[in-house]
């Protein structure tokens, strides 16, 4: 269940780059001399303060596109509490809205449904009243009522938590590093061509290593994922009871080693879970720990 965060760094990937882009464009138009250059090197507390601004920035546009990002890119369809069509869907509403009032929320998130056969759902949003909760059509399908009430409940946690502003916050300063270290690498790879191709050889070094440096900062961004998982786990016990919440992983797991048996499966979302089971790389980008550990770590409590 990572959609959360997969929609957060890519859309931080891309604003971050377009800023990049469309400020060079502006400097390299009007003749403007970035104040980080200083004849010919780089004056780094300039650069320091330059970096913080873009990358902060990036990190903040990225939490406020990232409710819109969400339903445009998963084609949710929002929930009307009015003018629900099926049982289904006031039945997944009202899960949100009771959760919601248990954990505190002075507002009830933006509810939604998407189509996929995925067993999916995803908390996002850039404040607790703006927040959206998604369910994918696959984990109605999949699951009983108490899993589903188990999702949604570590769902509502992370709003309440508001671990999309403190994702924020820690991704603003992945984006410093990114932002400063690659002007840093840019220059010095600049340095190694003839004086007239410096410019565009810097500009592309920049694009390069700034995408470069966000994937591998997304490794942070992600492990620290995966701790506020236990947190979220924790919360939606709180609000739904532990036994819901064990539940709904026990389920989650038990359609996971369904699919695994299944070696003729086409579904792209499972041969997805299958390689992250099995791969290094995967699980350190993991924006979730594995199944076994979250249930253990539930029972423990």
């Amino acid at each position: 269940m990572g959609k959360r965060i997969t929609l957060f760094l890519l859309t931080n990937i891309l604003v971050l780059t377009t800023i990049v882009i469309v400020w060079s464009i502006i400097t390299s138009i009007f003749d403007i001399e970035p104040s980080y250059r200083s004849d010919g090197g780089i004056n780094y507390l300039s650069l320091m303060l330059f970096s913080i601004i873009v990358g902060f920035t990036g990190s903040f546009i990225s939490l406020g596109m990232s409710r819109w990002m969400a339903k445009t890119m998963m084609k949710v369809k929002i929930i009307d509490p009015n003018n629900a069509v099926s049982g289904q869907e006031r039945a997944v509403y009202e899960k949100v809205e009771r959760l919601s009032r248990a954990a505190g929320l002075s507002h009830t998130p933006q509810v939604g449904i998407y189509p996929s056969h995925e067993v999916n759902a995803f908390a996002t949003g850039p404040s607790k009243k703006r927040s959206l909760v998604a369910v994918s059509q696959g984990l109605l399908d999949s699951m009983d009522d108490d899993a589903v009430e188990g999702v949604i409940a570590h769902e509502v946690a992370h709003v309440a938590n508001g671990d999309m502003v403190t994702m924020t916050l820690l991704q603003g300063i992945i984006n410093t590093f990114v932002v400063f270290l690659s002007r840093v690498a840019a220059m010095i790879v600049s340095r190694f061509v003839r004086s007239e191709l410096q410019w565009i050889v810097q500009f592309a070094a920049i694009i390069i290593f700034q995408i470069l440096f966000s994937i591998l900062g997304s490794f942070v961004v992600s492990a620290y994922s995966r701790h506020r998982e236990y947190h979220a786990d924790r919360g939606g016990a709180d609000l739904a009871g532990k036994d819901k919440i064990t539940h709904a992983l026990h389920s989650l797991k038990a359609y996971i080693n369904r699919a695994e048996a299944d070696d003729h499966t086409n579904d792209t979302a499972i041969q997805t879970m299958k390689i992250s089971n099995k791969s290094s790389i995967f699980k350190a980008l993991s924006s979730h720990p594995p199944l076994e550990e979250r249930i253990a770590r539930l029972e423990e409590r």
